[in-house]
């Protein structure tokens, strides 16, 4: 859908708002090419993938910050209102997401250098594979939700969440149960365990940035589960 913002009488204020929304979407190509190594990394056995994905941390963690004072300084000069307010909160709130999500995918690489130094866990790669996809696709979507400014693309991303919720648990459910029956798999199951609770966070996170996009385009906040404050045409 067209985003129709406020009125500017300075060309510069728009030209800020539109530097801030393509600052956080290139945060977010960062990010999704972050999870995607950390995956590769632990799927594949490869440390010096995971050591690269660690390292890219460290960017991701001064682009949160650059935002968040870009952001700032935008409220603090121009005094938005309405949608141009919504706009830059959603981009700092959007921004604390991305950033977990590093820190997330920086976990999974942690895991994949342990993996690799333990030896690969006997199960759990196919549900690592599967939960996945399904959150990189949760995330890609989102933020193309975010550039199109369309919620109901938004709306239909955050429900994917539900499932990677089931298949999560199901998982888990799995891996304790075979745990219990090669208790020599345990260390290594672990680690497995905890990647799958990094990915399960990574959607909730893509999730969070789903909601920001109705925030943004209807001014209805349905965070933690209010969906009735949606308003409807």
């Amino acid at each position: 859908m067209e985003m129709h913002f406020d009125q500017h009488i300075s060309r510069q204020f728009n030209e800020d708002l539109e530097s801030l929304k393509t600052e956080m979407l290139e945060m977010g190509g960062m990010v999704a090419r972050q999870v995607a190594d950390a995956v590769d990394a632990l799927a594949n056995a490869d440390s010096e993938l995971a050591d690269e994905v660690l390292r890219i941390e460290e960017v991701i963690d001064k682009t949160e910050m650059a935002l968040d004072e870009h952001a700032t300084l935008i409220i603090a000069k121009r005094q938005p209102a309405a949608s141009d307010l919504r706009m830059v909160l959603s981009v700092i709130r959007i921004a604390r997401d991305l950033e977990r999500i590093g820190d997330e995918a920086s976990k999974i690489a942690k895991m994949a250098i342990a993996l690799t130094e333990e030896g690969t866990s006997p199960r759990g790669y196919t549900e690592i594979r599967h939960i996945a996809n399904a959150v990189r696709k949760m995330l890609n979507d989102a933020l193309d939700a975010y550039t199109r400014f369309d919620v109901q693309s938004a709306l239909q991303t955050l429900a994917e969440d539900e499932q990677v919720d089931m298949d999560y648990r199901t998982a888990v459910r799995e891996l304790v149960t075979y745990m219990m029956e090669d208790p020599r798999s345990i260390s290594r199951v672990i680690n497995v365990l905890w990647t799958l609770r990094s990915l399960e966070r990574i959607g909730d996170h893509a999730k969070n940035i789903c909601e920001q996009v109705v925030y943004l385009v209807e001014g209805a906040d349905i965070r933690h589960g209010h969906q009735e404050n949606l308003r409807r045409s």
